[in-house]
């Protein structure tokens, strides 16, 4: 047995230990959280120096190892611009470890996050769910598939019908193509069960796991009519689903309380570089909360670094949205739209024993990460840079 000693645990599923401990078991579990005089005499310790412990920070909407640092535009794998729809595509076949965002993520204190692709196709193919540990990406993914993404408004608009003059040129056009792919995903479920002879398609093979309910289908939205457009085909599929930005989620917000939708927040703290951003403000998490809607802070990284994610929290503290909330909508509310927080997100027996250790508060930007606990195992210090 580990355990991580003299620390003050804010744990999030229950109340903060001060002078405590947490014990983790050789799978790297969470034994417990106990007060510092409860340590078993034979485990092996390490010392956190007075350190404030939070939950290692998830994050369920980043671009992670498919938008690289460093990378010239025409050589990122994060959008393929060649097809509005290409459900068969995977995050995980262009994830590059050894992004350099990697290790700033750890030393940001965040553990697990969900790739996705990006946003230039109404249908963009599928992401992971992985921890920021190892050099092999089929080693550090927990969760794949994840999710499959979607994307409705200004970018498949962009890409496809202002720069190569073809469909979709309107936001019309961009729903019509995910129901007729939808559609054609319902016939070729039904040509597969009754076993009537057909082709293989990739494409609509990966979509299936989607109209079984089995992943969520994950949809970029940012204005108002784009966010009730994936509510409705959602709808009208029978599907599960997941709000993804929701900028304008704010002007909405009974509405998608009584839809009981779940939103990914963000990245709030980029510019309003296109018109479906006019209307971003960091007043939308707290106007979800007070309406009791389900929502997590996210960053979009590259958009807003994952290695400043804790100033999501802050300032959306500051725009209203209470502490604690704010510090579970970068923990624990992030795992619950993974459909994770059974396993992480919070400090809690049984769960895994990821951890990030700061100098203070993080909810105080003076403070740092100290150290970056996955699995029960130091994977950074910020003492040994």
């Amino acid at each position: 047995m580990r355990a991580f000693i003299n620390g003050t645990f804010e744990t999030l599923e229950g109340p903060i230990v001060e002078r405590g401990a947490l014990l983790a078991d050789d799978a790297g579990k969470i034994v417990d959280v106990v007060r510092g005089d409860e340590v078993p005499s034979d485990a092996e310790t390490i010392d956190l120096g007075g350190g404030y412990v939070t939950p290692g920070l998830v994050d369920a909407h980043t671009h992670l190892g498919n938008f690289t640092y460093s990378t010239p535009a025409g050589m990122i794998d994060g959008n393929e611009k060649t097809d509005p729809v290409t459900p068969q595509l995977r995050a995980l076949d262009a994830f590059y470890p050894d992004d350099e965002a990697l290790p700033e993520a750890l030393a940001g204190g965040v553990t697990t996050v969900q790739c996705l692709p990006g946003s230039a196709n109404v249908i963009g193919g599928t992401g992971i769910v992985l921890k920021l540990r190892g050099r092999v990406v089929d080693k550090m993914v927990i969760k794949s598939p994840s999710a499959m993404k979607a994307a409705l408004g200004e970018n498949p608009k962009r890409v496809y019908g202002e720069e190569r003059k073809k469909a979709p040129l309107t936001r019309m056009a961009v729903a019509s193509l995910l129901r007729e792919t939808l559609a054609k995903a319902q016939d070729y479920a039904k040509k597969t069960e009754s076993k009537t002879p057909h082709d293989r398609d990739l494409g609509l093979e990966a979509l299936q796991p989607v109209l079984e309910r089995r992943m969520p289908l994950t949809i970029h939205c940012h204005r108002s009519d784009d966010i009730c457009t994936a509510i409705r085909i959602a709808e009208e599929f029978g599907l599960r689903y997941t709000l993804e930005h929701c900028t304008e989620g704010h002007l909405i917000a009974d509405y998608l309380a009584e839809k009981g939708v779940k939103a990914a927040l963000g990245p709030s703290f980029s510019g309003k570089s296109k018109l479906e951003l006019k209307n971003r403000s960091w007043e939308t998490p707290a106007a979800l909360y007070r309406a009791g809607v389900q929502f997590c802070l996210i960053t979009d990284h590259p958009f807003m670094l994952l290695s400043e994610y804790p100033l999501a929290a802050v300032i959306a503290c500051k725009a209203g949205l209470p502490r604690i909330e704010a510090l579970k909508g970068i923990t624990l509310y992030g795992a619950r739209h993974l459909e994770l927080d059974g396993r992480i997100g919070s400090l809690k027996k049984g769960k895994d024993a990821d951890l990030a250790v700061w100098s203070g508060d993080p909810m105080d930007l003076r403070n740092v990460c100290l150290m970056t606990v996955i699995d029960g195992q130091v994977v950074y210090r910020r003492d040994e840079r």
